[in-house]
């Protein structure tokens, strides 16, 4: 049963010149590293990338700026990676600074349907600028909108052929929350089982997710 298990140029022939893509990962740690390089061998380019971090220097999600395919970055910090940080100050990527809660949250509503959430954090400071600040009950907040992507790169331990994932330890971090909120979600995981194998209790994205997963 293949179903949603798709070849290596199946899912390269999903990727095109100016889309937005989010990918899950945590400095360096559950990157879905196969997809990345069909992204690379597609040769899309104007990216605009929505990540926690850009990883380190031609490593994991970092190899995206180090061939040059991303125009702008949305992301809780990029210090690791010394190229993401030459190319901001030279002008040659923009980049948007997200506190990395919020960052979560606003993903948690792109792929939820929900409208923004509220939060205390950044307010007085620049980050709230160009942002609507929203009064409840005497207290202002910060309105942080939704985030949803044209394609979601997703790195799971499991992966059945309906789509159902599960994550393995720290590795799953960004992972379910990315999967959710774009509108083509793709998988690379580590291992492909039967259905059923995987085990109910142990699925956290459920395969209406996910639309294609990388053959092996």
């Amino acid at each position: 049963m293949t179903g949603k298990i798709r070849s290596r140029d199946e899912i390269v022939a999903q990727f095109k010149d100016g889309q937005t893509i989010m990918c899950g990962g945590f400095a360096n740690r559950g990157v879905p590293n196969n997809l990345i390089q069909c992204l690379l061998d597609s040769g899309a380019k104007h990216l605009t990338l929505i990540s926690n971090d850009t990883g380190d220097a031609d490593l994991t999600i970092g190899r995206l700026v180090h061939h040059r395919r991303v125009d702008r970055i949305v992301a809780s910090h990029v210090g690791m990676n010394t190229e993401t940080v030459a190319l901001i100050e030279a002008g040659e990527i923009a980049v948007t600074f997200v506190p990395q809660g919020s960052l979560m949250e606003r993903l948690r509503c792109g792929g939820s349907g929900l409208g923004g959430v509220l939060t205390k954090t950044g307010l007085g400071t620049i980050m709230q600028e160009g942002k609507q600040i929203i009064r409840v009950d005497g207290e202002d907040y910060i309105l942080e909108t939704p985030l949803r992507a044209d394609v979601a790169l997703v790195r799971a331990r499991m992966a059945d052929p309906l789509g159902n994932l599960a994550y393995r330890g720290t590795s799953r971090n960004t992972n379910p929350l990315v999967a959710k909120a774009a509108d083509v979600t793709l998988v690379d995981a580590d291992l492909l089982m039967e259905v059923d194998e995987i085990g109910i209790d142990r699925i956290v994205t459920p395969g209406v997710f996910v639309d294609m997963i990388l053959a092996h």
